[in-house]
């Protein structure tokens, strides 16, 4: 099992300490960044950065907060998560921000990096490709689709997926095809799939202890998603 390592970042006075799962191996590798929900750093996005590991990524699970980003409960979490929700310029900047750090690490390939998100994190993925890094791919699974600054035609250079749920409070369905509106506006190459069962945290096996409406885990939609995420790793990682 890869090990983690500390990965740090400052970025508008706030510490930023994220974990990197190294792969076995001698790199340079390409790279994942894991972006993780509103609760933290949680055992969901450790695990998926082992997973990313094995497969050979150097996979950095990045911290959005400050401090380390430990997972909390949804109260504890929420300060840092509405901080950041109301300064949409900043949370794009920083996803920018760790894109750029982890591409220039020594021991990854520059022009080999894509990013993954998960709820929050799927937000900030859609921010980073908005912000008009070069990341061979961004993948949101169950993101808050809408921003306060929509793609500028050209701006994204890579793919774009969106896995969402039909029964997702947070990103309705009309939120769904403003995001499609978006990305074909920018000419942005895009896929977006709506697992007609899933709600929001599909992907997350924990999801169910929140005792929250519309948060459900949905097991074949994250079975689905995952397997989709390694095939589209593996097409633009790897070439």
């Amino acid at each position: 099992m890869a090990e983690f390592v500390a990965v740090e970042l400052k970025h508008a006075g706030a510490t930023l300490i994220g974990q990197a799962a190294v792969p076995e191996g001698t790199g340079p590798f390409p790279a994942v960044l894991v972006m993780h929900n509103a609760l933290g750093l949680g055992s969901h996005v450790r695990e998926t950065a082992q997973k990313l590991a094995e497969l050979g990524y150097f996979a950095v699970a990045t911290d959005m907060y400050g401090g380390g980003a430990p997972a909390g409960d949804m109260q504890s979490s929420a300060v840092h998560f509405e901080g950041i929700m109301k300064d949409p310029a900043l949370l794009r900047e920083r996803a920018a921000r760790w894109y750029e750090h982890v591409a220039a690490m020594p021991n990854v390939i520059t022009d080999r990096v894509a990013a993954i998100g998960y709820c929050f994190g799927g937000t900030c993925v859609l921010e980073l490709a908005r912000s008009g890094a070069p990341a061979r791919a961004v993948v949101s699974y169950h993101g808050i689709l809408t921003t306060f600054a929509p793609a500028q035609p050209g701006m994204i250079p890579g793919e774009v997926i969106a896995y969402c749920g039909a029964k997702d409070p947070y990103a309705p369905l009309d939120h769904i095809e403003a995001l499609r509106t978006e990305m074909t506006a920018a000419g942005a190459k895009h896929t977006i799939t709506i697992f007609g069962e899933a709600a929001h945290a599909f992907t997350d096996p924990d999801a169910d202890k929140l005792g929250m409406d519309g948060i459900k885990y949905h097991e074949l939609s994250a079975r689905l998603s995952w397997a989709g995420t390694v095939d589209l790793l593996d097409a633009v990682l790897r070439v």
